[in-house]
C-alpha cells in the first residue's frame, strides 16, 4: 500500500509519497519579502495554492503510477481544541479532492504529529511511536517540550515544557533580521556561527522544563552593538537557545527518568544545538526532515490505514 501526504504550514508547502518503507518528499519555502519576518495568512494561503501543482508534478515525476490506498493531510498546528490556521485548509482541500477521486480514506492529523513521525522515521526509530518519549518541537512558531505517548497508531502530545513567550525560531529570525540575513534565518545563522571562535553566552534561567527567551533578544542586540561581529552574534544566539533547551531537558528527565529525547522542527536541524545536546543521547533525524515536510503526515496515514 502507498499513501500521499500534504502539509501546508505557515512556512513551507509540501507533498510526499510513502510506501511503508521508503518515501519521497517535495517541499518549497513560501516567498517572504526581504526584511520581513513571515507572511500574513492570506498571502500564505495564496502561495500554497500556487505552489502545490508544481510540487505534485515534481513528486509524480519520481513516483510512477503508484497505487494510492490513502491520503493524509495536516489540518491544524496541534491536536488540541482551538488549534487552527487558515493555511492548512489549502492542503486539506487538495487532499480531500484526491481522496474522493480515488475513493480512498482521508487521514487527518496535526502538523505537530507529522513532525514527530517524520523525525522518528528518518532516524530509523519508528519503534518510539509505540512507547512514551520526550520530544522537542522547535520551529519558527513553536518551542515546546512534549511528552509523547502512543494513541492507537498515532501519538498524543502533551506539552510539559518549553518557552513561556517567543519561540526559538522567532529569536533566530529576529537575530537574522538584525544581521541582514534572509528569512527564514535558521540555516544562514547556522553557517555564520561556524566562523565564530568565542564561547559567549547568556545563561537562560529555567523554571523546571520552562524558560523565557524574550530577554535574550535584548541580550543579543546588546552583544551585537558592543562586538559588531555577525558571526559571534549568530553563535551567541544559538548557544543561548541550545543551553536553555539542554537545561530544560535535564529538568524534564528528572520527572520522566529514562525516556528517550527526540528533536523535531526546523530549529532541530541546527548543528550547534546538536553538538551541545549530544550528552543527552538524543534522537535527531536528517535535517531535511527536521524542517516542515509532508513525510511525517504520509507515514501517519500509512500507519493509520494499514491492516
Amino acid at each position: 500500500m502507498s499513501v500521499i501526504g500534504f502539509d501546508t504550514s505557515n512556512y513551507t508547502t509540501s507533498v510526499a509519497y510513502f510506501d511503508g518503507k521508503d518515501g519521497v518528499n517535495c517541499s518549497k519555502l513560501l516567498p517572504v519579502k526581504e526584511g520581513e519576518l513571515g507572511l500574513r495568512q492570506s498571502d500564505a494561503v495564496f502561495a500554497h495554492i500556487k505552489g502545490l501543482p508544481e510540487l505534485s508534478g515534481r513528486l509524480f515525476s519520481h513516483v510512477k503510477r503508484p497505487h494510492i490506498t490513502a491520503v493524509g493531510v495536516s489540518t491544524r498546528p496541534r491536536a488540541v481544541e482551538g488549534s487552527y490556521m487558515p493555511c492548512f485548509m489549502v492542503g486539506y482541500s487538495h487532499a480531500k479532492l484526491l481522496s474522493d477521486s480515488l475513493c480512498v480514506p482521508l487521514v487527518e492529523v496535526s502538523h505537530q504529529q507529522g513532525h514527530v513521525a517524520a523525525s522518528l522515521w528518518s532516524a530509523g526509530r519508528l519503534d518510539l511511536m509505540d512507547t512514551p518519549h520526550l520530544a522537542w518541537h522547535l520551529s519558527g512558531g513553536t518551542t515546546e517540550l512534549l511528552l509523547v505517548e502512543p494513541n492507537g497508531k498515532n501519538v498524543r502530545c502533551t506539552k510539559i515544557g518549553g518557552t513561556t513567550d517567543i519561540s526559538a525560531g522567532q529569536l533566530i529570525d529576529r537575530t537574522g533580521q538584525l544581521l541582514n540575513l534572509p528569512f527564514p534565518s535558521g540555516k544562514h545563522l547556522d553557517v555564520l556561527s561556524t566562523q565564530a571562535v568565542g564561547k559567549n553566552m547568556f545563561k537562560v534561567k529555567c523554571n523546571g522544563p520552562e524558560f523565557s527567551l524574550s530577554g535574550v533578544q535584548n541580550k543579543v542586540q546588546q552583544f551585537y552593538q558592543s562586538s559588531g561581529d555577525a558571526a559571534e552574534t549568530a553563535a551567541y544566539t544559538l548557544r543561548c537557545v541550545a543551553n536553555a533547551v539542554h537545561k530544560a531537558t535535564e529538568n524534564a528527565l528528572q520527572q520522566h527518568p529514562g525516556l528517550p529525547v527526540v528533536f523535531s522542527g526546523g530549529v532541530a536541524s541546527n548543528s550547534m544545538l546538536r553538538e551541545l545536546t549530544a550528552d543527552l543521547n538524543p534522537v535527531f533525524c536528517d535535517p531535511q526532515y527536521s524542517t516542515d515536510n509532508a513525510m511525517g503526515v504520509a507515514v501517519l496515514a500509512h500507519r493509520l490505514t494499514e491492516g
